[in-house]
């Protein structure tokens, strides 16, 4: 008797066990997302494309229904950014922004990878490369006829200030001297717009390509003149300043802002984040803060990211072989 209540006990643990420990059916995966999402902007905090970021992961966030928080990983020239995303698993839980050197870093040598070597989310913003003028040098120019033809009667004399070599206003300059065939002294700066400009207002520099942001502080303190736009259309603040395509000159040149992730994404995590940064670019609280930033609202859905991206490619392509610079 005693032989089979032990066995009798030993089979009821066993179902027991069996039953709390034993194989559990499968559960349904959760909805992407389901924890929150970092977003990696490879530039430092405080710059252009940081600060236009910021409010764009918080619409998106809102839609999504989970945190995105932002980290800044700068340094070479963005590469260490872009290589973070690139590298990371494709689930969608860290993705990021690039601006116009995910194109320039491979022509350049930096990296590898280009734009073709990620999943792309679409665009968000651009901005035009804009020439000023110092109030304060020799050469005061009012006008970019002016200094074309300063310039043409002159090789070499005038001096631009442009930030380092390969950076997106050095492609802008580069695309002014080529596309207008003229022969300017251009001095590439440490940092990016601010430090050009400081070189121009203070008579330092005859010329210098930044964006609006850096140049009207400086316009409204009467220390430089806003002389041309580098980029499609004229500003809408200051409708007399040209492009250069209205003067002829088919020159055109801008950064923009472009949503990346790894490669390889799942294809309904990749349709909830397009959806989901499409409807927070084209919100209209969104597009006041990029104008109230001197930048452009630009959407460009994933399928035309690229055919746009390769179109910037073949000039950069052009310039850095001109200067001899090229290293793809």
């Amino acid at each position: 008797m005693a032989k089979n209540q032990t066995i009798i006990s030993f089979f009821f643990s066993w179902v027991l066990f069996t039953v709390l420990c034993g194989p559990q059916p499968l559960r349904a995966a959760e909805p992407y997302p389901a924890k929150p999402i970092n977003f990696v902007v490879p530039i430092e905090a405080g710059s252009d494309g940081d600060i236009v970021s910021r409010p764009l992961a918080e619409k998106a966030s809102a839609i999504l229904g989970k945190p995105i928080v932002i980290v800044n990983k700068p340094g070479g020239g963005s590469s260490i950014g872009y290589r973070e995303v690139y590298g990371s698993k494709p689930d969608g839980y860290r993705i990021g922004m690039a601006t116009i050197t995910i194109v320039t870093n491979k022509v350049q040598g930096l990296m590898p990878l280009d734009h073709h070597d990620f999943t792309l989310l679409g665009t968000f913003y651009r901005m035009y490369a804009n020439i000023y003028g110092s109030t304060k040098t020799k050469h005061p120019f009012k006008t970019i006829q002016e200094v074309i033809l300063y310039a043409k009667d002159h090789p070499g004399e005038i001096k631009l200030a442009a930030s380092g070599i390969g950076a997106s206003l050095w492609i802008g300059a580069m695309a002014f001297i080529v596309g207008t065939g003229i022969d300017i002294n251009v001095i590439p700066q440490p940092g990016a717009a601010g430090f050009a400009m400081a070189q121009l207002a203070g008579g330092h520099m005859d010329l210098a390509v930044t964006h609006m942001a850096a140049g009207k502080p400086q316009m409204d303190g009467g220390n430089v003149t806003f002389l041309a736009v580098v980029g499609e259309e004229r500003d809408p603040a200051y409708p007399n300043v040209p492009t250069l395509k209205d003067l002829g000159y088919n020159v055109s040149w801008e950064s923009c802002g472009v949503l990346i992730g790894p490669p390889k994404m799942p294809a309904e995590v990749k349709e909830k984040l397009i959806q989901a940064f499409e409807k927070a670019a084209n919100d209209p609280e969104y597009k006041k803060f990029l104008t109230d930033r001197f930048a452009t609202p630009f959407y460009l859905a994933p399928d035309k990211v690229i055919p746009y991206l390769d179109g910037k490619r073949k000039l950069v392509r052009d310039i850095m072989t001109k200067a001899g610079i090229i290293k793809e």
